[in-house]
C-alpha cells in the first residue's frame, strides 16, 4: 500500500443534537476536525422533522470552515429514515452517517437511495457498527460501497446489547474495536473510537483517548466540546514522534542515493514499512498545521 500524500485530521469528531439551535450555532467556532449533526439519538421522536429543517438552515448557512460535516439520519427501518436520506443527499453536508448498520446490503440501499435523490459523488458514507450483528459483518460492510469513507464505533449501545459492564480499561470492547479496525484499515477507511460518556472523568477520558491511538483508531467520537482539546493533542502526533519520523525518512533517503539496502537508525533496523508510517506521520501533522 502506498502511503498518502495528504491525510484527513479526524481526531475529535463532536456530536450536535439537530433540534438545538445554539449547539448548530456554537459548532462552527469548535476546535474540533469534524461535526456529525445528529437526526437520531440525540433528538426526541417529536422534533425530527425540526431538527431536519434546522440542520438544512445550519448547513445552507456555512461558516464551519475546515471541519468535516456529517449528518447522522435515522435508520430505514423508522419513520423518518426515507426522509433523512433524501435530506442529506442534498443538505451540502460531507458525509451520511447510517446507524447500527448490520449488512452491506443497508450501505448498498442507502447508496442508492442517495443516488436517486441527487446526491453528488463526493458525499461520502460514514457506517455506524455499534451493534453484536454490526461488529461481526464489519468486514462485509467496509467493503461495501465506494462511497463508504469512515466506520465509526458506538461503543454505547455495543456495550448494553452484550449485557456488559463499561470498565476502566474496556476489556468488554476490545474485540469488537480491533475487529472493527481491522475491517477499515483492510478496506482503506478510516476508523473512529467511541464516545466515553462520563464527563465528569477526566482523566477516564484521556485514557481511553490513549488507549484508542494505541490501538490504531483515528480519532474519537465526542459528546461535549470540552473534550476536543485533550482528544485533538492525544490523536495528533507528539513532537518526539515527529522529530524520529523524520530522523527515519532522512535516513532512509540518504541510505537510497548511496546505494545502501540496509538502514540503521538508533540501532534499530528501518525498513520500507517504517518509512511508509513516518511519512504518514509527518503529513498528519502538516495536516493539522494547517488549520
Amino acid at each position: 500500500m502506498t502511503t498518502p500524500t495528504t491525510v484527513r485530521p479526524r481526531r475529535s469528531v463532536l456530536y450536535v443534537p439537530g433540534s438545538n439551535a445554539r449547539a448548530l450555532e456554537k459548532a462552527r467556532t469548535l476546535p474540533v476536525d469534524g461535526l456529525i449533526l445528529d437526526l437520531e439519538d440525540a433528538v426526541a421522536p417529536a422534533a425530527k422533522e425540526e431538527a431536519r429543517r434546522a440542520i438544512g438552515d445550519a448547513l445552507r448557512a456555512g461558516g464551519f470552515g475546515h471541519r468535516e460535516v456529517a449528518v447522522r439520519v435515522n435508520g430505514p427501518a423508522t419513520p423518518w429514515g426515507a426522509a433523512d436520506l433524501d435530506f442529506a443527499a442534498r443538505s451540502g453536508a460531507g458525509a451520511v452517517v447510517l446507524p447500527k448498520v448490520e449488512a452491506p446490503d443497508e450501505v448498498r440501499a442507502a447508496e442508492r437511495a442517495l443516488a436517486a435523490a441527487g446526491a453528488p459523488n463526493g458525499l461520502a458514507l460514514w457506517c455506524m457498527v455499534e451493534t453484536p450483528r454490526g461488529v461481526l459483518a464489519a468486514a462485509e460492510v467496509a467493503a461495501a460501497s465506494p462511497r463508504l469513507a469512515v466506520l465509526v464505533m458506538g461503543t454505547s449501545d455495543l456495550v448494553k446489547d452484550l449485557r456488559a459492564r463499561h470498565t476502566p480499561g474496556r476489556s468488554e470492547v476490545l474485540v469488537a474495536l480491533g475487529t472493527v479496525l481491522l475491517a477499515a484499515r483492510a478496506h482503506g477507511l478510516a476508523a473512529l473510537d467511541g464516545v466515553h460518556l462520563d464527563l465528569a472523568d477526566d482523566a477516564g477520558f484521556e485514557a481511553a483517548c490513549r488507549q484508542g491511538r494505541d490501538l490504531g483508531f483515528d480519532g474519537k467520537t465526542l459528546i461535549h466540546p470540552k473534550t476536543a482539546d485533550v482528544a485533538n493533542r492525544i490523536f495528533a502526533p507528539s513532537e518526539a514522534e515527529l522529530v524520529e519520523a523524520r530522523r527515519i525518512i532522512a535516513a532512509h533517503a540518504e541510505a537510497e542515493a548511496a546505494g545502501r539496502g540496509v538502514v540503521v537508525v538508533d540501532g534499530r533496523l528501518v525498513e520500507a514499512l517504517h518509512v511508509e508510517a513516518a511519512r504518514r506521520l509527518v503529513a498528519l501533522a502538516e495536516a493539522v498545521a494547517s488549520r
